[in-house]
């Protein structure tokens, strides 16, 4: 199971954060069965200190997964909350919002570059909009969502690899955490795109208000 590329992104910007001693300590954590451990070595390979696995089978939606982040949250204390801004499955851009409200924490999403003032405990956030860059402030503790131009994940190394698949990782479950994670929605049908008709290349002026009056009756 690999990485949501948006989530490498949020490791990586982690990881910087603290080789620039802004944090301490740099703590992944993944929800889901037993699989998404291969995500959790992957970020421990790319220097993760610890790992946290929130074990279930369910199917979690955004909501779930905010509950869960917060009860860990709430355990953990960190400074700072990063997270993908999206999940590249279901692109619902949900959950680092809802983690903010949960926590009663301010938040900045589609971060484009990140600067921890660890002394005055805020955060300096620029973020890509459609008339230019914004620039927000905020108070730590706080949730950040990660862009794709926030920076290039490392590759991790071979040694850091097998030395990754030696680490142990924490488990917990949702009723230890007291998150009931039970789906509040259900999908009702999927359909494929209706096919689009393949185009007529039409041989003069003519044929073509023809076709528009008759079959299009635009004109």
């Amino acid at each position: 199971m690999s990485m949501n590329p948006f989530c490498e992104i949020a490791v990586e910007e982690a990881l910087r954060l603290r080789e620039s001693k802004a944090v301490d300590e740099v703590v992944a954590v993944s929800l889901g069965p037993q699989q998404v451990q291969e995500t959790l070595r992957t970020a421990l390979a790319m220097g993760a200190d610890r790992a946290i696995h929130v074990s279930t089978e369910q199917q979690l939606e955004p909501l779930a997964v905010a509950k869960l982040l917060a009860a860990l949250a709430r355990r953990e204390q960190p400074l700072l909350c990063l997270l993908g801004k999206q999940a590249i499955d279901g692109d619902n851009n949900q959950t680092g919002q809802m983690l903010a409200g949960l926590l009663s924490w301010p938040q900045a999403t589609f971060a484009s570059k990140v600067e921890l003032d660890k002394a005055a405990s805020s955060a300096k956030v620029t973020r890509e909009v459609d008339g230019g860059l914004e620039t927000l402030s905020c108070q730590l503790p706080a949730v950040i969502t990660t862009d794709l131009r926030l920076n290039e994940p490392r590759y991790a190394t071979l040694p850091n690899i097998m030395k990754a698949k030696k680490k142990p990782i924490a488990k917990l479950t949702p009723q230890e955490l007291g998150v009931d994670v039970t789906q509040q929605l259900v999908t009702l049908q999927v359909e494929e795109p209706a096919q689009r008709k393949g185009g007529v290349v039409l041989g003069s002026v003519a044929e073509l208000v023809e076709k528009l009056h008759k079959e299009a009756k635009v004109i």
